[in-house]
């Protein structure tokens, strides 16, 4: 078992953040080879980026050895560039952070001694604040949180962030799930382990823009929630079902009150009304069918989950 603690960067347009990162990292990791004799390899994974984010590692690759970088072919989005980090991590503890400092680097001191002293298998990272975002982003992230935990066994931590120390051994068991749809915040959960949570509040980007946009998100959370119940499903099977008891009560009533009132049935605008009412919820309800279908489609595909253009290390089989 080496001592090597891998840090995994997704980069995806990070051109203007990478030298404040890689500053803040290789001071993080000084401090931590003298005090743990502890090396580091800083893994960054750029998935596709548009600016100058590639040029950049390159230089910073020649200068260190201990950068080592991933280049794909295209943008496949950062939980593929995760998934990469994490089948080419080569250390025996290895980390995800961003590469915004959002994530604090002084942190991994912690996790670490938690890891080793306190016999942890990871160590996580929960948000206590959102200072900075929106408040409609907060807001529906808080709903997310809570609507998940109910419908799912898997628990998946209000705030939780990527940013996270791992043995070897949890690793391996996440990259056993090589599912094409990943939503590592749910894989991280599901495969269990000893994991200790680590709070702080929220941090501002050290440079550069955010993308994830509130629509990127919200698609984000759809892909959680299928990928860890099927609680859908079934609310689509009890809509079904008690629109068929109403359907059925409703037609014994204006039966009974023709029969014994000699009440005329309502006309036009209350059928063109229950006629939309039960088209939306049928619509409703297949759109719930075809969204399971379609991640299921996805899967039977066997497409790989990232393509490698070019980097500076072999991939792992």
């Amino acid at each position: 078992m080496n001592n090597l603690i891998s840090i995994i960067v997704p980069c995806y347009n990070e051109e203007a953040a990478i030298p404040y990162f890689y500053d803040a990292i290789t001071q993080q990791s000084e401090l931590m080879r003298e005090k743990f004799g502890v090396e580091f390899e800083y893994l960054f994974i750029n998935d596709g980026s548009r600016d100058k984010t590639l040029d950049i590692l390159k230089k910073y690759a020649e200068l260190d050895l201990r950068v080592k970088y991933i280049s794909f072919s295209r943008n496949f989005g950062k939980e593929a560039a995760m998934y990469a980090g994490l089948k080419n991590a080569e250390g025996s503890y290895v980390a995800i952070m961003d590469v915004d400092l959002q994530d604090p680097p002084h942190m991994l001191t912690e996790m670490y001694e938690s890891i080793v002293n306190d016999g942890y298998d990871c160590v996580s990272t929960r948000r206590t604040t959102r200072k900075g975002e929106p408040p409609i982003r907060s807001f529906f992230a808080r709903c997310f949180y809570k609507l998940i935990n109910k419908i799912s066994k898997t628990e998946i931590v209000d705030g939780a962030r990527d940013y996270r120390l791992m043995t070897r051994k949890m690793v391996d068991a996440i990259l056993d799930m090589g599912e094409y749809n990943r939503f590592s915040k749910g894989i991280f959960g599901w495969v269990g382990f000893n994991t200790k949570w680590l709070e702080y509040e929220n941090m501002e980007r050290v440079a550069g823009e955010t993308k994830w946009s509130f629509w990127k998100l919200f698609l984000y959370s759809l892909d959680g929630i299928m990928a860890f119940s099927t609680a859908p499903l079934a609310i689509a099977s009890i809509i079904g079902f008690l629109f068929c008891i109403i359907a059925f009560i409703m037609i014994f009533v204006i039966i009974a009150k023709t029969l014994i009132l000699g009440d005329p049935v309502a006309g036009y605008p209350s059928l063109v009304c229950i006629i939309f009412l039960v088209a939306g919820v049928q619509t409703f309800c297949i759109g719930i069918l075809g969204q399971y279908l379609s991640k299921t489609y996805l899967e039977t595909k066997k497409r790989p989950i990232y393509i490698i253009k070019e980097s500076n290390k072999g991939e792992k089989d």
